[in-house]
């Protein structure tokens, strides 16, 4: 049985990602910040992670390693948008977005890699938001000037996808790095105007993670994404 470690299970996205991944047979090792999960399954293992605490960040990893388990596909999910009605960069507001999308996110995957398959495959969830080619057409029900700290902390994570993959792949390391657009999801995040469930976004990411992709690319249901 595959092992796959998906963050922010708790609801929207990652809630349906472990179901679907639950679904299809595979051992789920989900996180949320109070470490508990809206389903219950035989194959199925919580744990608390708070991606603002690096104590919560080390002892998530450890917690992970000590359940024996080699990660096939770490699905870094969780993420937080504190910013959706400003236009101007708050400072408060964007050291706290780029705490769990960035630091928090890429201290988390540090820790995973070294119990990371040989042939496993991270996939970070970004967001169309932070493509610098793309943001000025960025708009659907959102105005292009909206949400700056989510984007810059999107863009960042796109760098890190990038970054991770060159630096595994100089390595010798058979791991894929990708960054994913998941679409515009009706979730908390997303809101009730999105055009898409969140069970049609987790078929759409499940099927790419359990794909064989170019690394370090930016993928929106199994096509590249401009950066």
């Amino acid at each position: 049985m595959k092992t796959v470690l998906i963050t922010g299970i708790g609801k929207g996205i990652g809630k349906a990602l472990a179901d679907k991944f639950l679904a299809e047979g595979w051992f789920v090792l989900g996180t949320s910040t109070n470490g508990t999960a809206p389903m219950q399954h035989n194959n199925l293992s919580m744990f608390q992670l708070d991606l603002t605490l690096s104590g919560s960040i080390a002892e998530c990893a450890r917690s992970v390693e000590g359940t024996g388990k080699e990660v096939d596909i770490l699905v870094n999910n969780a993420g937080v948008l504190l910013d959706d009605e400003e236009t101007d960069i708050i400072i408060e507001k964007l050291r706290g977005t780029l705490e769990v999308n960035l630091i928090g996110t890429v201290d988390f995957t540090e820790r995973i890699i070294p119990f990371t398959n040989a042939d496993g495959h991270i996939v970070n969830i970004s967001s169309q938001a932070g493509s610098l080619a793309d943001i000025e057409n960025f708009t659907h029900s959102h105005a292009p000037l909206r949400y700056p700290a989510y984007k810059i902390s999107k863009a960042a994570l796109n760098m890190y996808t990038r970054t991770l993959a060159l630096s595994l792949k100089h390595e010798g390391k058979g791991i894929i790095v990708s960054s994913v657009h998941p679409g515009w999801v009706r979730t908390e995040m997303g809101g009730d105007e999105a055009d898409i469930s969140p069970e049609e976004s987790a078929e759409a990411i499940y099927q790419f993670a359990v794909s064989k992709p170019e690394t370090g690319q930016f993928w929106f249901k199994g096509e590249k994404m401009p950066w």
